[in-house]
């Protein structure tokens, strides 16, 4: 049906090209707001990814896609990959802290051997201390690792207290940082801490 019959076909020609105009931007637009939305999922995801996988240190061994913790069998220590924490027994318990003890300070991260454990998820790895300690005993060696970033060049004695990823000086003083220590008592109630070997 025309309402005038000479510029009828007129009409119906402006009509469908305005509706056809609108039909685009509206795709157009569609399009974009998907675009947006993919990128902020991605840059949410690789954000979580890295909150749940943790920055390997630099002595750590490369190759591994995935890894939440080590066991240095040299000073029968775990180190938490995620939370950038040493667990060692100390004081009759289990203990968190950012750096070594004194005791570790002639220890060689780099040069030690580190035991990627993939077998366990948890938050208290030294539940299975015995078994660790007896497979992999002090001076252990399994198959040659390459550390993840090359040695610094001026790695050496006074270096070695360098235990944190960004390579921070031991403090002299032996001070310990509450913030730094945790000793687990809340995260595995049945484990009194003066068990799994340590005596």
């Amino acid at each position: 049906m025309h309402i005038v019959f000479i510029f009828g076909t007129v009409y119906e020609y402006h009509y469908t090209e305005q509706i056809l105009k609108l039909t685009k931007m509206k795709t157009i637009r569609l399009a974009i707001a998907g675009l947006f939305l993919l990128v902020a999922s991605a840059t949410q995801a690789q954000v979580s990814i890295n909150v749940n996988i943790g920055t390997p240190p630099s002595w750590g061994p490369a190759g591994y896609s995935e890894m939440e913790y080590y066991y240095l069998p040299d000073i029968e220590a775990y180190y938490d990959v995620r939370a950038s924490q040493f667990i060692y027994f100390g004081g009759g318990r289990w203990v968190r802290t950012t750096y070594l003890p004194r005791q570790y300070r002639n220890y060689d991260l780099y040069g030690g051997y580190k035991v990627v454990l993939n077998d366990y998820h948890g938050r208290t790895p030294y539940t299975y201390f015995d078994r660790h300690r007896a497979k992999y005993y002090r001076g252990y060696h399994g198959a040659p690792q390459t550390c993840y970033r090359p040695r610094p060049v001026a790695y050496g004695y006074n270096d070695r207290r360098d235990y944190g990823r960004d390579y921070k000086r031991y403090d002299k003083h032996d001070r310990h940082d509450k913030h730094d220590r945790h000793d687990d008592r809340h995260d595995d109630d049945h484990d009194d801490h003066r068990g799994h070997g340590r005596r």
